[in-house]
């Protein structure tokens, strides 16, 4: 076919010259972007664990071990961050590099168990000598595209997708059941994701920790945002963990008309009410029940207790505690009896748990002590989700229950008889479960240590128990002590109490 000459005249060489230039740029584009991603690929670790949890209903015992796999990113310092829950309980832990086959011996430096997050480094001559530590990025914007790199489950090769972010706000954190600000995107995070970064500009914004339901693949999962980052690296540095302050108060939101008018709030004020103030507290002395707290430095605090992180972002005003780190000194403005008044509380450890059911442990030794063959245990929840992952509806009802009650310096934790190795000793008593002791001999018990000392100093012929019903637990002290080597050796039991239970 033949072209006139006018079909390449002047016009027609710059539309070609536009197209050449433009499949350049394009070109080089793309393989800058190649090149991007290559170098990120080289910071993304796959993260090979064996966990060894104990068993909370037999605590002499772990439960049979078990292999995952995980994520994570190197940063500065030859670190890796990964999740907490990644290498929670872990007697072995592995590092490899992408597209290396090799598996290195890795060891972890430091766990914030809460924000779930962990730092784990690799000892071996050289490991992260090709290797780029990626830098902690800032929040992204809402509808922001970003990036989830990782290695999960259904192939060995690195992961890359993509996804929206939709939403930043307090989240339950499945790992700890802390109340902290997470990031919500939708790309697709499924198991062995954990710990992998979440990418925008070769940063890291965020660190995945959990899908939507459960672990289930679906396409929506949460991160650990980086203020939350940023917390945890400043906490490592001393290599002393000291977690999220808390100033000791609870609160409930006040947006009811006449609850604020009955507190002293005019229409333009807004707060949350103090509706409870532990003992040795921060907040002990300074704020009372029924104070209305405004504001917290200087975040206005909403009527449904909401906070502006910025003009598109809410979260809980439990977040402005949480930047702050113990030792800090954070402003109170309140409201009592009409008065607008302020305050400083100092910012301290928080403790291990404001109910009478402690929070859930890793990396410990369970506490235990076995009396006249019954196995006393303290409660906590680790026990409570022994009952499977549906424990909220098949554990005891009891315990469940006083995960709802405040603890005080009078009564910290419970103790449960949790089970009877049945023996004479015990004769009476062979189908008693889960039963929680509040009275040793007429003394009301403090925690599981004041129990177990209650029991192992104890002078009296017999020991008596008793729950808050009345319902009495009576062993005779000698047999108990005569029978304790047959039941421990009758039952494979290693040792009548744990190993770290009298240190103190």
């Amino acid at each position: 076919m033949r072209f006139p000459n006018s079909f390449f005249g002047k016009p027609a060489r710059m539309f070609l010259l536009t197209l050449s230039l433009f499949s350049f740029l394009a070109g080089n584009g793309a393989a800058a972007q190649n090149s991007e991603i290559r170098a990120i690929e080289d910071s993304v670790i796959k993260i090979y664990t064996t966990q060894s949890a104990p068993d909370y209903f037999t605590p002499w015992r772990l439960l049979t071990p078990r292999q995952s796999s995980g994520s994570g990113s190197v940063i500065a310092g030859n670190q890796i961050l990964t999740n907490a829950h990644v290498v929670a309980n872990a007697s072995y832990v592995q590092a490899q590099k992408h597209n290396d086959p090799k598996r290195y011996l890795a060891r972890v430096t430091f766990i914030s168990h809460e924000a779930d997050l962990a730092l784990i480094t690799v000892d071996e001559p050289g490991f992260f000598s090709d290797l780029k530590a990626l830098s902690i990025g800032d929040l992204p914007e809402p509808l922001q595209e970003v990036s989830v790199y990782g290695y999960p489950i259904g192939g060995k090769s690195l992961s890359i997708t993509k996804g929206i972010l939709s939403r930043v706000e307090q989240q339950v954190y499945a790992h700890s059941d802390a109340y902290l600000l997470a990031g919500q995107i939708d790309a697709a995070i499924n198991p062995g994701n954990s710990g992998g970064p979440v990418i925008v500009d070769q940063q890291i914004v965020g660190v995945v920790m959990q899908a939507n339901s459960g672990g289930r693949a679906e396409n929506l999962g949460y991160f650990v945002p980086p203020s939350m980052i940023r917390h945890v690296l400043t906490d490592s540095e001393d290599g002393d963990h000291d977690g999220f302050p808390d100033l000791g108060f609870r609160t409930q939101t006040l947006d009811s008309p006449s609850a604020k008018k009955a507190y002293g709030l005019t229409d333009e004020q807004n707060g949350v009410i103090v509706i409870k103030v532990f003992d040795d507290a921060p907040a002990q002395g300074v704020l009372q029940k029924n104070d209305v707290i405004l504001k917290i430095d200087d975040f206005n605090i909403a009527e449904d207790g909401s906070i502006h992180l910025s003009q598109d972002v809410l979260t809980d005003y439990r977040h402005a505690i949480n930047l702050h780190y113990v030792g800090d000194s954070v402003d109170i403005t309140y409201v009592r009896q009409g008065e607008v008044r302020t305050t400083s509380l100092d910012a301290r450890e928080a403790l291990d748990s404001y109910s009478l059911v402690t929070g859930e442990q890793f990396d410990e030794i369970p506490e235990y002590y076995i009396y006249g063959g019954i196995l006393f245990v303290p409660l906590n929840m680790n026990l409570i989700k022994r009952w499977g992952n549906d424990w909220s509806r098949t554990a005891p009802v009891s315990l469940l229950q006083a995960r709802n009650e405040w603890s005080s310096p009078d009564r910290r934790q419970l103790v449960v008889a949790l089970q009877v190795m049945p023996a004479d000793v015990n004769l009476g008593y062979h189908d008693w479960r889960n039963w929680i002791v509040e009275v040793v001999n007429g003394e009301p018990v403090r925690d599981f240590a004041h129990f177990s000392n209650l029991i192992k100093n104890n002078e009296f012929d017999n020991v008596v128990m008793e729950n808050k019903n009345g319902y009495q637990l009576v062993i005779n002290h000698e047999q108990a002590l005569e029978s304790e080597a047959d039941i421990l050796s009758r039952y494979q039991i290693p040792a009548g109490y744990s190993a770290n239970l009298f240190e103190d």
